[in-house]
């Protein structure tokens, strides 16, 4: 079972945040009077330190931790989350163990835990890596790439993709060597999507179409319905992706992956970081 920490991060800034609340209007006065009563009932004491009154240890704490897991909070919901890549299937553009930012704005803001979208601000555009909800289990997080948008027609053929009926465009690079240099039997190409917006795709040539027996787009083209959108990953042979199992609905979008922070992989060859990838802006 998957640690859900949206649900953990409003449940502490509630509890923290009630706690502080509380305090101030109940409590912190209560004990104010009383060590008020207290010091003029001191006749001849040092009313300096007789007037103060302690802090409970649980308000403390509340009203230390509050302000931070509040801007924890509005910061991972409205404007960024990291995220970290766990698997090849957008490889080459994304590697196991790339650490990636994520704009949360980019396809309107949402309240974190109900997901429901209160602020429209946009949409997701042909090209654009997308980390959303997989809608066969929701508690999961995927990431693919948006090749077909509401309304489109698509099928994929022969390693093409086919979008409206116009295939999209790829030019070969040749063979393609993984991070520890060593070759891998994948072919590497340029695919242009979109507005012209190009990204690299790896294809394995000694494979089909349809990866681990699926085939949602098997049996000719298909049209995106409304509100949904179809994906898929830049591995396009080693990818669980909108071919297995249909389109992504537009309530389960997260947002928009646009640069790695961090790329570690214990299993790379020598050190485990790839510092040539920090800060690498997503296309």
């Amino acid at each position: 079972m998957s640690f859900d920490f949206p649900t953990f991060l409003v449940a502490a800034t509630f509890l923290t945040g009630g706690i502080w609340l509380l305090d101030a209007l109940f409590w912190a006065p209560k004990r104010r009077r009383l060590a008020a009563a207290t010091a003029s009932a001191l006749a001849g004491g040092d009313q300096g330190t007789v007037t103060g009154y302690k802090e409970p240890v649980l308000v403390e704490y509340a009203r230390s931790f509050f302000p931070v897991i509040l801007v924890v909070l509005l910061l991972r919901s409205f404007v960024v989350e990291p995220f970290r890549i766990p698997s090849g299937s957008m490889m080459p553009t994304l590697l196991v163990g790339d650490f990636i930012l994520v704009n949360k704005f980019s396809y309107g803001l949402r309240l974190p835990v109900l997901n429901t979208k209160f602020v429209e601000l946009g949409a997701p555009e042909r090209g654009d890596v997308m980390v959303f909800r997989f809608p066969r289990d929701e508690s999961v997080d995927y990431i693919k790439r948006v090749i077909a948008l509401p309304g489109d027609q698509v099928y994929y053929r022969d390693k093409t993709i086919y979008v409206n009926g116009e295939p999209l465009g790829q030019v070969p690079l040749g063979d393609y060597i993984d991070d520890n240099g060593q070759p891998t039997g994948l072919i590497e190409a340029v695919e242009a999507v979109g507005d012209e917006r190009e990204h690299e795709i790896l294809i394995n040539p000694r494979t089909g179409d349809f990866p681990r027996s699926c085939g949602v787009l098997a049996r000719g083209p298909v049209t995106v319905p409304e509100g949904m959108y179809f994906v898929m990953g830049d591995n396009r042979d080693n990818s669980n992706d909108g071919r297995c199992w249909g389109f992504v609905p537009e309530e389960n979008l997260v947002g928009k992956a646009f640069a790695i922070w961090m790329s570690w992989d214990g299993n790379r060859d020598g050190f485990p970081i790839a510092f040539g990838r920090i800060g690498n802006v997503i296309h």
